[in-house]
């Protein structure tokens, strides 16, 4: 037996419910059309044109990999070594900040084009078949450099002071070469680096060494001359010489003296004897005024007395000696200027060598297909929610 019906409400009674509306179908509308257009041209269409490229006309790119960093050797003393302090090995953050900027100088790059013809290998597929990728052989230095850096990847650890450098090219012996002539010219760089610095540290002695070999030059040849016009080795020893003969005649004038006041209380006025004393007695005082002229104790002096020989002598033996000295010290300070410069060797340190690639890992193109992707995703959604939030508002 059936249940019976419900009782039907009348309409307006008080047991109306609320009833749903039921939605429509849904159709078509021109603004999904623009949506769908929109995906087509923003994300399908270009990733299809990437993807056919990057798989038809992009050609293989092989990598070379190498790693190095700029070392300082310091050999300590032998002090320093008994001391226990030492410091064999360490990285100079300077040079590699200086080296870091150099693999991307237009100068290296020039170098390397010379040696190794950059416009060659990096236009191999030709532009005509991969205008991306090649390099246009026509292009100036600038745009050398600009591929440069598309083709050369750098990474560089400011706290190790270590380097890493990718190059790609379209061959992989030609990655190789590339590599190898990097790694050289950076070589002759640091090179070049603590030649300078070898020159920087050893320039100011070295003027100092070549001034006080000058003045040293001067001070003897100047005692050389002064010899040669008076005649004289070393006015000191003349001039003992010269008051020995002075002391010599005094006590001479002394005996002369006391055998003439002997004479005088012995014999008459009238004798000789005592005329020849006086005569003798008189040559003495001649000569001792003569020779105490000579070494300027006189009160008439002619020429040059010793006393002024001398004096000029001895500036210039004060000369001398102050020349020898300052050039003394200047010879040691440039010979420890080049020990210390000896000490200290700064080089290129390669701890991964060029690789010779085997197979071709660029273009990556599963990775720029998923970036594109992704972005052109991005860019789609964003334009839609734009589209959306004008059409709202209006």
């Amino acid at each position: 037996m059936s249940e019976p019906a419900p009782p039907r409400v009348p309409p307006g009674g008080a047991g109306v419910r609320n009833v749903k509306p039921v939605a429509k179908p849904a159709r078509p509308r021109r603004r999904h059309f623009f949506l769908f257009l929109s995906f087509l041209a923003v994300v399908v269409i270009p990733a299809a044109v990437a993807s056919f490229y990057l798989w038809t006309r992009a050609a293989d790119q092989y990598a070379s990999n190498l790693a190095f960093s700029v070392r300082t050797e310091e050999q300590s003393s032998a002090i320093e070594l008994l001391g226990g302090i030492t410091e064999l090995s360490g990285s100079s953050s300077s040079d590699t900040d200086i080296l870091y900027a150099y693999l991307t100088s237009q100068e290296l790059v020039s170098k390397v084009d010379a040696r190794v013809d950059l416009r060659d290998i990096w236009s191999k597929p030709g532009v005509d078949q991969d205008p991306i990728f090649a390099f246009d052989p026509d292009g100036t230095i600038e745009d050398l450099q600009s591929h440069w850096e598309r083709k050369i990847s750098i990474v560089y650890d400011s706290g190790t002071g270590l380097i890493d450098l990718e190059v790609l090219a379209f061959d992989p012996q030609d990655a190789l070469h590339i590599a190898e002539v990097v790694l050289d010219e950076c070589g002759e760089m640091i090179n070049g680096l603590s030649q300078l610095a070898r020159e920087d540290a050893i320039s100011f002695t070295r003027e100092e060494l070549e001034s006080s070999l000058e003045r040293l030059k001067v001070a003897r040849k100047n005692l050389t001359q002064f010899r040669n016009r008076n005649q004289l080795v070393d006015p000191a020893i003349d001039t003992q010489n010269q008051m020995g003969l002075l002391t010599s005649l005094q006590a001479q004038l002394a005996e002369a003296l006391i055998e003439y006041d002997l004479l005088q209380d012995t014999t008459r006025e009238s004798d000789p004897r005592i005329a020849q004393s006086e005569r003798r007695i008189e040559a003495i005082n001649e000569r001792i005024a003569s020779e105490r002229r000579k070494l300027g104790l006189g009160d008439d002096e002619e020429g040059d007395a010793f006393a002024d020989i001398v004096g000029e002598f001895e500036g210039l033996m004060v000369d001398r000696e102050y020349a020898e000295r300052a050039y003394n010290g200047a010879l040691a300070a440039h010979d420890g200027a080049l020990a210390e410069v000896r000490k200290q060797s700064r080089y290129l340190a390669a701890h991964v060598k060029p690789t010779l690639a085997q197979k071709a890992e660029y273009p990556q193109r599963t990775k720029i297909m998923g970036l594109w992707l992704l972005f052109a995703f991005f860019a789609w959604a964003i334009i839609c929610l734009v589209y959306y939030s004008v059409r709202d508002r209006s």
